[in-house]
């Protein structure tokens, strides 16, 4: 995008999202999921888009950092086996005051962050030495295994999930609250991934995706860079999956945590569909993507699955390089491109 249009995005995207929670106050649950949609399509794309490896073993990174975030705050109060046997109940009250609460998040999703980035090191240390294919399958498994453990971890609650902490009465409108955690880490990772793409290790990003054994010719350590791209975007979504993990309550294993089939192949989706390989991309996809599923999920209910799986396919027939992509081929102009006229291009 050309200068001018590039900031008056910007602007817009922030106004809009500090006045959406106040213009809309029944939707404030489904704008935060729609914040960590955008954070979870531009992590995805850093490796997808930026460097070509197409993952389907981010949803780790939101499980672990949803599970830290939680038990965090548990943790800092109450015995978390205590917790998680009353499973809610049994007869025991656990109770958060103000302070407490607070103090669990300050401490809990710093801990998502950290608990995230260290996954994607252990684990792309194994799995980054393989390439296309390999690499998205054996992904794919990461998850699903992930999940398997997490579904029979009788101390984070095993198959019968994990709620997180009440909020106490103090916070009045505790979407409201959750909502801007979740607005203020999605300008934050753009922020951040649009400054880290112009600086040399984007460059090395950029290079690995276009030609991988020519940039490790030229000396370029391709495995590093690769690990360091992957713990960037497990860093941001440890954070984004402690928001998550509270915005939805109830942590369920397979359904929420380290849900595969659907955040896990929706986060590729949401860059495919804005256009994979772009800043602005993800976060088209994103929107379009979120404001999509909550009409089906509103008028198609019972057939909401059947839509989403037909529109994933219409996305992949007929806008391979996404909204961006077919925007910039039909309006060059406005990303700073000169079309010739007739007169011009017969000189």
């Amino acid at each position: 995008m050309t200068g001018w249009t590039r900031y008056i995005g910007h602007i817009v995207l922030v106004a809009v999202g500090l006045a959406a929670p106040f213009l809309f106050p029944n939707h404030q649950s489904q704008m935060a999921e729609l914040w960590l949609f955008i954070v979870f399509a531009l992590t995805w794309d850093l490796l997808g888009g930026q460097m070509g490896y197409n993952s389907f073993g981010n949803v780790v990174f939101i499980g672990v950092g949803m599970y830290t975030c939680a038990l965090v705050q548990v943790g800092l109060i109450y015995s978390i086996s205590d917790y998680n046997a009353a499973r809610g109940g049994g007869g025991t009250v656990f109770t958060f005051d103000y302070t407490q609460y607070l103090e669990g998040l300050a401490v809990g999703l710093p801990a998502g962050a950290i608990t995230g980035a260290l996954a994607a090191i252990i684990l792309g240390n194994f799995v980054l030495g393989m390439r296309g294919q390999y690499f998205a399958i054996c992904t794919l498994g990461l998850g699903v295994a992930a999940a398997e453990i997490a579904n029979g971890w009788e101390w984070i609650g095993a198959g019968s999930g994990m709620t997180a902490p009440n909020a106490p009465a103090e916070i009045d409108d505790i979407s409201r609250f959750y909502y801007f955690f979740a607005f203020v880490l999605a300008i934050v990772t753009f922020v951040a991934i649009t400054w880290l793409l112009r600086t040399r290790f984007g460059l090395a990003v950029n290079a690995i995706r276009d030609d991988e054994d020519k940039a490790e010719a030229m000396g370029l350590p391709t495995k590093r860079i690769k690990v360091i791209a992957w713990t960037i975007s497990g860093l941001f979504l440890g954070i984004a999956g402690g928001i998550l993990g509270n915005v939805k309550r109830f942590i369920d294993p397979i359904d929420v945590a380290f849900s595969g089939s659907t955040i896990g192949v929706w986060m590729v989706l949401m860059a495919i569909l804005g256009g994979k390989g772009t800043l602005w991309g993800p976060v088209i996809g994103a929107i379009v993507f979120q404001i999509t599923k909550e009409l089906f999920w509103t008028y198609l209910l019972g057939w909401q699955r059947v839509a989403l799986g037909l529109m994933i396919v219409l996305i992949v027939v007929f806008f391979p390089e996404g909204i961006l992509g077919w925007v910039r081929e039909r309006f060059p102009q406005l990303f700073g491109r000169r079309v010739q006229s007739r007169a011009e291009e017969g000189r």
